[in-house]
């Protein structure tokens, strides 16, 4: 199935795309797509009946705000140099282990939203990913059988980063990581009965109108399932949690001087095979 959540940010309702790519009105049947809902077997079950029932009611798709798929989310995620290709173009040395940070939830915007450049920014950055909603509470998963049994979906993420904040500011990633808007979602969540292969899916993004990255899940150095039962290990994963799993090569920090970086008034689009596609103007904060 391919939910998702439509109407003015703060106020959207939940919705699913069938098969025929036309949008219908969950409402009477959940009050959104969020933890719980992805938890409850029977809830789901309810929405795969009226949706092959041919019952949900259309909505009207013109002019419609498309919001993130999922209603408060717990935490984000996310690892760090996670693709071959991505290591190699900034000159890092691939992991031993995951390398694991997090995004605050605040960040999440929808798919098509505006992304803000930072005041002060010279550096932000573009980097397409594969987003892993989590469906059921995850500790201490010790295969990964168990890890994949407990995802729920997956979807697109766009995790926009400010280098500079991010490496010559001092800390942590987070500061290069946290800004407002900087994890535009979307647009479906898909259910990971529709991905039965998630090492095996192309990821693009464009930068007006120019491919920048152009990768494959299959050159994550850690794939979907020993990031999820490897995360579950430091930190309990709960119903609604996404993990950001990285970005493929293709990102300005990785390009020759002068490095591409975004600007208010560019233009950013991005896909993941079979997930949807998003676009995003830029304009400063």
């Amino acid at each position: 199935m391919k939910l998702l959540r439509v109407g003015t940010a703060g106020a959207e309702r939940p919705a699913l795309l069938d098969a025929g790519g036309t949008l219908r009105d969950l409402s009477g049947i959940v009050p959104d797509i969020d933890g719980p809902l992805l938890a409850d077997a029977a809830a789901l079950g309810r929405i795969r009946s009226a949706a092959d029932a041919g019952v949900l009611p259309v909505l009207d798709a013109d002019g419609l705000r498309i919001g993130p798929p999922l209603a408060r989310i717990g935490k984000v995620v996310c690892i760090g140099l996670n693709y071959h290709d991505h290591a190699r173009e900034t000159g890092a040395e691939p992991p031993a282990e995951p390398v694991v940070f997090f995004k605050a939830a605040d960040t999440v915007v929808g798919p098509h939203d505006t992304v803000l450049v930072p005041r002060g920014s010279a550096k932000t950055d573009w980097e397409v990913e594969l987003a892993v909603v989590i469906g059921r509470t995850a500790r201490y998963l010790e295969t990964d059988e168990q890890a994949l049994a407990h995802v729920a979906g997956y979807a697109v993420a766009h995790d926009v980063s400010e280098r500079e904040f991010q490496i010559e500011r001092g800390g942590t990633w987070d500061k290069g990581k946290n800004c407002e808007t900087f994890n535009p979602l979307g647009p479906w969540l898909v259910t990971a009965d529709e991905v039965p292969d998630p090492q095996n899916l192309s990821l693009k993004l464009w930068v007006n109108g120019e491919l920048k990255q152009d990768g494959s899940t299959s050159e994550q150095i850690f794939p979907v399932a020993e990031v999820v039962r490897y995360v579950s290990h430091f930190m309990t994963l709960y119903p609604g949690d996404v993990i950001n799993t990285g970005t493929p090569a293709g990102v300005a920090m990785g390009q020759p001087e002068p490095k591409p970086y975004l600007r208010s008034g560019d233009v950013v689009e991005l896909e993941i095979e079979g997930l949807g596609r998003q676009r995003q103007e830029l304009k400063d904060a």
